[in-house]
């Protein structure tokens, strides 16, 4: 009978968060074709130079698809971290 006597032992829930990996489903974007992957062989110097600044400005319109592709993957994963 002592045994009942005694207070049963208090039950406490907490929550823990825990980061659960999530798998980005943002589509990568295609690779532009570069303008001097395109010159024939032989080109002269001219055409070289046209060529890559064309490039420049195609790669650059590139790199801000895959940054909002990025974005877009850390958003989702920020999200279910909350």
């Amino acid at each position: 009978m002592t045994g009942c006597s005694n207070a049963p032992p208090v039950v406490k829930v907490q929550t823990v968060k825990v980061a659960i990996p999530v798998a980005c489903q943002e589509p990568e974007p295609d690779r532009p074709v570069m303008p001097t992957d395109q010159l024939p062989d032989g080109a002269d110097v001219d055409a070289y130079v046209q060529a890559a600044a064309a490039e420049i400005e195609r790669r650059e319109g590139y790199e801000i698809q895959l940054i909002a592709a990025l974005r877009n993957c850390k958003r989702l994963r920020d999200k279910n971290q909350n």
